[in-house]
């Protein structure tokens, strides 16, 4: 009888330990990398004072890896003989960067605490961090996640959304991975910052009608008609403060100022989500609340837990 109280003991226990390493928590490092959060605030930071951009597209890294198969650094992983990574998907191709910042921030970390700290956890880290630096809010990071051993870029394709999607299309693929369309609206808001290139929006500013004349104006200064031409060049999503974290990004998009189809597509005539863009054009404290949950609602995704996966000692490759 007791052997058998002790099995079912045992058992309480490996399930309960099974429970408790698929939870996140803030304070999953507090004793195994005490210094992790400096170490990763210190270098984001420098990177951002070299490059203010970088703060966008360290933000940007962490919504690709999230939207495929999970938070999992798979988007960090360089092609290998085995599988087609994701850096070469359509999402990435030319416009995901700031794989070399990861690589000092992942080393500096190494140095602190070696084979201890995932990149997808850096990952994590380092969208907050460079909110923060940009002026946005804060929050506690959820940590514990561990890092893929393969990537897709297939999945890199389909689960990204285009830049062309239409509302149907974004709330279809944000609501498949747990997210509202409140959640959609306030992410979207992370396009207070950064810049996109002419192939993203030369559709826009040349043939749709829901768009200020003189932006439009603006924008074809630098983005000339024919493909091919200019392509690469370069504008702000954000024309007024496109290196602070704040919320002019929604005053654009009711003024009819989205750069990106996507962006304007969350405020139309009788839209779904035109509440949503107007209480946060007007409201920035409420904007940056509901930022923070759909941020820590976003790091929650399809995490790798436990024994999963691996601690990769180079986000490229694996071990």
């Amino acid at each position: 009888m007791a052997f058998f109280k002790n099995a079912i003991c045992l058992a309480i226990l490996v399930l309960l330990m099974g429970n408790s390493s698929a939870q996140l928590s803030t304070n999953f490092y507090s004793k195994s990398c005490p210094k992790l959060f400096s170490t990763v605030k210190s270098a984001v930071n420098s990177a951002i004072s070299k490059e203010a951009r970088m703060g966008a597209s360290l933000l940007r890294l962490f919504f690709h890896d999230c939207f495929v198969n999970g938070c999992d650094g798979s988007v960090l992983l360089d092609d290998t003989s085995s599988f087609t990574g994701e850096k070469t998907a359509i999402p990435n191709r030319n416009s995901a960067r700031g794989f070399d910042v990861v690589d000092n921030i992942k080393s500096a970390v190494e140095n602190a605490c070696p084979g201890v700290v995932s990149c997808a956890d850096i990952l994590a880290i380092t969208a907050r961090d460079s909110v923060v630096t940009l002026g946005g809010p804060n929050w506690n990071v959820k940590l514990g996640r561990r890092d893929a051993r393969t990537a897709s870029r297939s999945a890199a394709n389909n689960g990204i959304p285009p830049p062309t999607s239409n509302l149907n299309a974004l709330t279809s693929r944000f609501g498949a991975l747990g997210l509202s369309t409140k959640d959609l609206v306030a992410l979207s808001g992370s396009h207070t910052i950064g810049q996109a290139r002419c192939t993203s929006f030369r559709a826009r500013i040349y043939n749709e009608t829901n768009l200020d004349a003189s932006f439009a104006r603006t924008r074809q200064g630098n983005c000339p008609r024919a493909s091919g031409s200019g392509d690469n060049n370069l504008a702000p999503l954000d024309l007024q403060t496109p290196t602070n974290f704040d919320n002019n990004y929604f005053k654009n998009v009711v003024n009819q100022r989205g750069l990106l189809h996507s962006d304007q597509q969350l405020f139309l005539s009788g839209g779904s989500t035109n509440s949503f863009v107007s209480t946060y054009a007007n409201n920035p404290q409420t904007f940056n609340s509901d930022f923070v949950s759909a941020m820590i609602k976003m790091g929650d995704i399809s995490p790798l837990t436990g024994s999963k996966g691996e601690i990769r000692k180079n986000c490229r490759r694996i071990n």
